[in-house]
């Protein structure tokens, strides 16, 4: 444990945010186009050309995104090519990418209760097996079937918090 770790009782406002995973989590997907690239490529979108015209997104801007998103290991790209055509690159999702899933879906989620028009949003994610819309939940592995909202939890210093410096 390094000399400016803090022990679990100390407050938040009192650790460094400067390795926080959230923050880390941020640097790679933080901005719109890249959650919504990885919303395309989850519903199997997967080419350069209909991903743009879908999500609307420009050429320059999606060529930064999903070479931001290979370098940081959250989407592969796979060669193919279709007959008389150059070479071209599909992106998928790799583990690190279908990771962030319950991310997306819990924006859509979000979204649905409180942006979405009164008759719904235009996406809907269903168990494949009795089409029920799936919903995002926070949980307690000791106690998988107990919702737990915010005043259910409680905040910590986690093993890697170091001191702020003011």
């Amino acid at each position: 444990m390094s000399s400016d770790a803090h022990p679990p009782e100390a407050s938040w406002i009192e650790v460094s945010t400067e390795n926080c995973s959230v923050q880390a989590a941020l640097r790679v997907v933080g901005n719109k186009w890249a959650l919504l690239v990885l919303r395309e490529l989850f519903n199997g979108v997967r080419r350069f050309d209909e991903i743009c015209v879908h999500a609307g997104i420009s050429e320059a801007v999606l060529t930064r995104r999903l070479k931001e998103l290979v370098t940081e290991g959250v989407v592969e790209a796979r060669p193919y090519r279709e007959a008389g055509q150059r070479p071209r690159q599909e992106y998928v999702p790799t583990a690190a990418g279908w990771d962030l899933f319950p991310v997306v879906v819990a924006l859509l989620q979000w979204g649905d209760r409180h942006r979405a028009p009164q008759a719904g949003g235009s996406w809907r994610v269903s168990h494949r097996v009795c089409d029920t819309p799936v919903e995002v939940r926070v949980v307690c592995p000791d106690h998988p079937l107990e919702h737990i909202d915010h005043h259910g939890t409680r905040t910590a210093p986690g093993p890697s918090a170091i001191t702020r410096t003011p």
